[in-house]
């Protein structure tokens, strides 16, 4: 990198001139029948799915949605506003509205932490998809924006609202388990032998503006396997571990005792099976210690399908008297047995198997950001929580692309033992759109 980016190198004011913002807007005070006015930014996949969730609140109206894909826009109007919400190609025009509340940010990663700042420093209130930013110095800076502008920020890791995670998180929390000393989580996906394919530069699409879809990362030619949702497997926009990984790590974070960071961190894997255009591995494992004296391995195969835990558990957490399995409904406790030298070969703990009946953790994950709006508490996944686990997920790219294991001052949010890779927290932004 030619320069390092600080947190503070740039002022909110530097934020607001280069992006066209007014100053920030004193917020709307929200009453518990108020109707919460959203601006939508990002149409697609995801957008379209947490727009469909806030539509199952009756105290929400999307009144404006933004898209970089004039097609992608017309169709997400249609459909979740029945054509009435106001629409844009620019998110600023969106942001600048003074009768929007909040604002979803629901764009390709590497427009996150841009947006989240600005919508932040315009007064509004944000939900923005995991992960919470590119880079890790990124994240800090929308953490601080979040903070000064006393903003309700729900990051989008839902299962953080959903009551089988928060159940487990309070067994063992309680020590039922004993000690827990590893978690593990796999994404897996046998995309062999096509992957997400090979693909030309071409002309791009007529009703695309790639030019604002690039934003601060470099120019280049259009591809139609990177956009729209292709963009996961190329990392100079997304990756697998940061996408998905996210989600896993931020759960297994949490049911540990939401510890802030982990002390080391060891990424490995490669194109090892799929010939396509991706720039990121088909297969990953990433290891994280932390101090406390536990593990969290996440791994991510796209080169074969089969599950990885047990009875499709979502996470798994082995303690010294049982191991824990969860997924969306239920969960289930194994008990440990004394094996080598030891003379308790009887089950240490009583089995455990729990169901839960609820709405979709997307659903219950919205509802709790409304609710946060109108009481100006913290929301389930609060931006510094969003944060940290999002953290996890770039520390462990930065490992894979330094060939590195890496050592973590979370306090500091350094690496200490490799400092080129310091210069990978951040990266130099297209102009002209600069970090807040």
């Amino acid at each position: 990198m030619s320069e390092k980016i600080t947190r503070r190198t740039f002022t909110k004011a530097t934020a607001a001139a280069t992006l066209g913002l007014t100053a920030t807007q004193a917020a709307r005070v929200l009453g518990a029948n108020d109707r919460v006015r959203l601006g939508v930014i990002g149409g697609g996949l995801r957008g379209g799915q947490l727009m469909d969730a806030f539509g199952q609140h009756a105290d929400v109206q999307i009144v404006a949605m933004c898209d970089v894909s004039k097609t992608t826009l017309e169709q997400a109007n249609e459909k979740w506003a029945k054509g009435k919400a106001s629409t844009y190609g620019d998110f600023r025009k969106l942001i600048d509205r003074k009768d929007i509340d909040a604002v979803v940010v629901a764009t390709p990663d590497h427009w996150h932490a841009i947006q989240m700042i600005a919508a932040c420093d315009a007064g509004k209130d944000v939900y923005s998809e995991k992960p919470l930013s590119k880079t890790i110095r990124e994240g800090r800076r929308m953490v601080e924006a979040a903070r000064r502008n006393k903003r309700v920020v729900q990051v989008g890791p839902q299962r953080r609202s959903a009551k089988v995670y928060a159940e487990s998180a309070k067994l063992i929390a309680s020590g039922k388990l004993g000690k827990v000393t590893v978690a593990r989580a796999y994404s897996i996906s046998n995309m062999y032998p096509k992957g997400m394919g090979k693909a030309k530069p071409t002309d791009p699409p007529a009703d695309l503006d790639w030019d604002m879809w690039l934003g601060p990362r470099p120019m280049r030619p259009y591809q139609d396997n990177i956009t729209p949702y292709k963009f996961r497997w190329w990392n100079l926009y997304s990756s697998h571990i940061t996408d998905n990984g996210t989600h896993f790590l931020d759960v297994m974070r949490w049911l540990i005792g939401d510890e802030p960071a982990p002390a080391r961190i060891c990424a490995l894997g490669g194109k090892y099976a799929i010939d396509d255009d991706r720039t990121v591995p088909d297969t990953l494992e990433a290891m994280f210690e932390f101090a406390s004296g536990r593990l969290v391995t996440f791994a991510t195969y796209e080169a074969s399908g089969h599950r990885g835990l047990p009875r499709s558990a979502f996470v798994e957490l082995r303690g010294t008297k049982g191991a824990l399995y969860a997924n969306r409904g239920w969960l289930e406790v194994m008990p440990e047995r004394g094996g080598r030298l030891q003379d308790d070969p009887g089950p240490r703990m009583e089995p455990i198997k729990r169901k839960f009946s609820e709405p979709s953790p997307t659903v219950l994950h919205t509802r709790n950001f409304l609710d946060c709006i109108k009481s100006r508490g913290k929301p389930n996944a609060d931006v510094e929580t969003g944060h940290r686990s999002t953290t996890m997920s770039n520390l462990a790219n930065i490992s894979l692309a330094t060939h590195s294991l890496l050592e973590w001052d979370a306090q500091r949010e350094v690496i200490t033992n490799n400092e080129g890779a310091n210069d990978l927290l951040d990266y130099e932004y297209r102009k002209p759109w600069k970090p807040a």
